[in-house]
């Protein structure tokens, strides 16, 4: 890491280093908090963060998974800290679905056959808009798993939740998440012909 005479980290390097992070630092907590403002919050705090540890991340070949944990984490942290104001107001909204499993399961159409003649920006905007209208509680556990590629029992322990919470809230979300793609899809294949 370049230091200038005070020994201070060379600014023009920090913001290399923020410009080639902050796509993706900004992705990770937009998906999680559901909320571009939240997300932006959340993205300074990272880079504050990694402004205070930049002597080791400067040169390390894993600064962006570093950056990608904190990220996550602070976004949890951040639902996690705003979710008890709300709860009052959630609990008006009872699942009639307690007492069994009324949701069938819903198979995605293949991939090859759904998003057939659909460009790569095109898909993951289709994905984005249909993960912003999960319910948090089902968002958040189906992105770090298939996004942040963490374990059910990691997401549980992360999210201070069971484990079966998890598994169920993930299920019920790919279940709405091809639901939502399915209703999208033939709007789309609609609107192309």
């Amino acid at each position: 890491m370049r230091t200038d005479i005070s020994g201070v980290a060379s600014q023009k390097d920090f913001t290399t280093f923020m410009r080639a992070y902050q796509d993706m630092v900004f992705s990770t907590a937009v998906r999680l908090v559901n909320n571009a403002a939240q997300a932006e919050d959340i993205s300074q705090d990272v880079f504050l963060k990694a402004y205070e540890h930049f002597d080791t991340l400067s040169d390390s070949p894993t600064a962006g998974g570093w950056l990608k944990t904190v990220t996550t984490n602070l976004s949890i942290n951040h639902l996690q800290r705003y979710r008890n104001r709300w709860r009052f107001f959630s609990e008006f909204k009872r699942d009639e679905s307690v007492g069994g499993d009324e949701s069938p399961e819903v198979e995605f159409a293949a991939p090859e056959t759904f998003f057939s003649g659909v460009d790569a920006d095109e898909r993951r905007e289709w994905v984005s808009r249909a993960l912003e209208q999960l319910p948090e509680h089902q968002r958040v556990p189906l992105i770090l798993y298939h996004f942040e590629d963490l374990s059910y029992e990691d997401i549980a322990s992360k999210l201070g939740v069971s484990l079966a919470k998890v598994k169920t809230d993930i299920l019920r979300a790919r279940a709405a998440l091809a639901r939502i793609i399915a209703k999208s899809g033939t709007a789309h294949e609609t609107l192309s012909l």
